[in-house]
């Protein structure tokens, strides 16, 4: 069959268009605030100009609630923390299997990626890799509150209208390992674990008077520190450590009971529908000069060997004067919630939040 120039021109640019939209292919990532950088993401679409990257910011709760409604679709990405991967999937079904030969985990800190294997295997198969880890624990200024050593010292008399937290379950749990109690081990007893959220709903109402503000995001907390408003609270080390660059005075301080540890994940959402870019980011994102990248970004240290050696100098200088080797021993890993858990946990926050306006 014969056609005209015009026709074959018209042809040829019609196939250019039908094969450059199909290589064309746009990696939807849900995480969190600062896991995204936007260097990291030029510097990928730079070394993969077939992918755009689109980010939507979120956190643990969120993610859950998202890939729930649309029954895992809506994303090809997802970075919740390693305990809201197992309950989660097998209640709502919104996560597949990782493909780990297509993941250079021989980068990945063995004890972190043990870790998350262990939380996220399920009939077999991985579910989960680690990507940055941290903890949550306290905050002092050790020129004004130098005793700061327990989840508890926050209710001490002497700091009233001095202290902070948030009101959500990092310090229900922290409050129980403070009572002598170990919520994680009540999992297995949900009876038992109510009885302990009724001791510390009692507990942490009655240390109202001691809150100066309950705070919502690092922004807010960072701003009261440094105000000297609040001596002491409840955190996430990541922001101890930026403000210790600040004022050196300001330190994480990891609880006499242990410091709560978390390592957030990348899980592939079960209809997600770019896999192969998914896995090209999980990779590029592990190499050492875009860890150094995004932990300045984050101040997470990241789920690599050495990952504490990439963080940039002033937060490494602040982990090393929060954390000594019994510290680390110390840590306590957050344990993979069972079903029904975070619905107890949320009656509890909304009880104290009644009593004390947080």
């Amino acid at each position: 069959m014969k056609i005209g120039k015009l026709s074959a021109a018209l042809l040829a640019a019609t196939m250019l268009t039908a094969t450059s939209t199909a290589q064309a292919e746009t990696l939807r990532l849900l995480t969190w605030g600062g896991y995204a950088p936007e260097e990291v993401i030029q510097k990928f679409e730079e070394k993969y100009p077939d992918i755009d990257v689109a980010v939507t910011l979120s956190n643990n709760e969120e993610m859950i609630a998202k890939l729930r409604a649309t029954g895992g679709a809506g994303f090809d990405l997802a970075q919740p923390s390693h305990d809201r991967i197992y309950a989660a999937h097998l209640e709502y079904s919104i996560y597949k299997p990782m493909d780990l030969s297509k993941i250079d985990t021989s980068v990945m800190e063995p004890k972190l990626l043990d870790g998350v294997k262990a939380n996220t295997t399920i009939d077999g198969q991985v579910y989960a890799v680690p990507h940055q880890w941290g903890t949550s624990g306290l905050m002092a200024d050790k020129s004004k509150a130098p005793e700061i050593k327990s989840w508890g010292d926050l209710c001490d008399p002497q700091y009233k209208g001095k202290t902070s937290m948030r009101l959500r379950r990092t310090i229900l749990l922290g409050t129980a390992f403070a009572m002598g109690e170990d919520p994680f081990a009540a999992y297995a007893d949900l009876g038992k674990y109510q009885a302990i959220l009724d001791k510390v709903v009692d507990k942490l109402i009655a240390c109202k008077e001691n809150v100066k503000a309950y705070w919502q995001g690092g922004d807010d907390l960072a701003a009261l520190m440094l105000s000297g408003e609040v001596v002491a609270s409840e955190t996430w080390d990541s922001t101890a450590y930026k403000l210790y660059s600040q004022n050196p005075n300001i330190v994480f301080v990891p609880p006499a009971t242990g410091a709560l540890a978390w390592i957030d994940t990348f899980v592939l959402p079960r209809k997600g529908e770019a896999d192969e870019a998914a896995y090209k980011w999980i990779n590029f994102v592990l190499q050492p000069e875009i860890v150094k990248i995004m932990s300045a970004s984050t101040g997470g240290t990241a789920a690599v060997k050495g990952g504490k050696d990439l963080l940039p100098d002033d937060k490494k200088a602040a982990v090393n004067a929060a954390f000594t080797d019994a510290d680390m021993a110390n840590l306590k890993f957050f344990a993979n919630i069972p079903p029904g858990v975070e619905d107890m946990e949320g009656k509890a926050l909304e009880k104290i939040k009644a009593a004390t306006g947080g």
